[in-house]
């Protein structure tokens, strides 16, 4: 057992592993029946599970964005209800994590991570809202996103692909396309998975899929005359969701900018690298998890220190940004944007107003 002295730093990892360990060890305690329930490999996923939301607390305080963790706490509900733990196991759990930070972690940061945890622990009173689907068969191209969807789902990779490419050749531009067909089933498939009603080898494979469907709308992507700007887009480190910035490197290529896509999990030295190779206006620079807010701060900062990137524009995206408003300043970017489209109508703002 730890002393008492409160002097954790939640933002060491060591730390959030031996709050883990303990706040499973007093659950385990108060509950006798967790141990029959979930065996020891369960008893092994729930620390698991703990330092994951310690994890996301930490960075929803080093934001200051309590939203951050409060989506976080709805997504992991969601998906512990559908592999069957119940709702009040969790709710337990994060119980015990509220009044253990407020014994163990260093004063202010104790106050502040117990404040977020009781704004948690409020959303159990209601009923778990069950995610809603991102597909709406009566949209304009609803039915197209339908088609597509459940050619991925079937692992019908040649048909999905003719969906996509038959819409294209009949006039439907690429850029809805990519938005209301291509992403919108991507979150779709996302959800699915949550809600474990499809694998994660199938998640993976409809995320393949779909990179080898972009692949083959590039002759569309390539027609637009070319405006001058150059833009360099990139995954955080650590990050290996990667379709959503290329989506954005594509609309960029539309809309006449020389885009340079380096993909996922790259260091800050290979983007100042290409920052510079390619006198760069603008990077683009995608988060997919709340867990790596601090690691765009520090991309950011990495990028401003270094001359190479004394002229860019900093765009970022990505989940974590549309849950909590100025979060792209707090980690010191330029702009920021919902989506592709967006993201090139930002970018262009900047380039007029430097």
């Amino acid at each position: 057992m730890p002393s008492e002295t409160a002097n954790l730093d939640l933002n060491d990892p060591a730390a959030r592993q031996m709050l883990a360990e303990e706040t499973v060890t007093r659950h385990y305690a108060a509950n006798p029946q967790l141990a029959v329930r979930y065996g020891p490999k369960g008893r092994a996923k729930c620390v698991e599970d703990a330092r994951y939301h310690l994890a996301y607390l930490d960075e929803a305080l080093a934001s200051g964005a309590p939203p951050l963790f409060l989506a976080y706490v709805d997504w992991v509900r969601s998906l512990l209800q559908g592999l069957g733990v119940p709702d009040a196991d969790l709710r337990a759990q994060l119980a015990v994590l509220r009044d253990l930070t407020l014994l163990r972690l260093a004063q202010p940061g104790s106050v502040e991570a117990a404040a977020i945890l009781d704004l948690a622990l409020a959303v159990f009173d209601a009923a778990p809202a069950v995610p809603q689907s991102f597909i709406d068969p009566a949209a304009p191209l609803g039915e197209l996103a339908t088609r597509y969807l459940d050619a991925l789902i079937r692992g019908d990779r040649k048909s999905a692909a003719d969906v996509v490419l038959a819409a294209a050749e009949n006039g439907t531009p690429v850029a809805d396309i990519y938005l209301e067909v291509i992403q919108r089933s991507q979150r779709e498939i996302g959800r699915l998975w949550q809600l474990s009603r499809i694998t994660v080898g199938q998640e993976h494979f409809c995320t393949a899929a779909s990179q080898a469907v972009i692949a083959r709308l590039y002759p569309w992507i390539f027609s637009a005359e070319r405006n001058g700007r150059s833009m360099v887009a990139a995954c955080i480190g650590g990050e290996l969701h990667e379709l959503g910035v290329r989506m954005v490197a594509d609309f960029f290529e539309m809309a006449g900018w020389d885009s340079y896509f380096l993909g996922a999990n790259v260091p800050a030295s290979s983007l100042l690298d290409a920052i510079e190779s390619r006198q760069a206006d603008i990077l683009g620079i995608s988060a997919t998890m709340v867990a790596h807010v601090d690691a765009v701060r520090q991309l950011v900062a990495a990028i401003r220190a270094d001359p190479r990137g004394a002229r860019v524009r900093i765009l970022v995206g990505g989940y974590p940004f549309t849950l909590a408003e100025n979060l792209w300043q707090t980690v010191g970017a330029d702009g920021f944007a919902a989506d592709a489209r967006g993201a090139v109508g930002t970018a262009t703002k900047l380039m007029c107003n430097p």
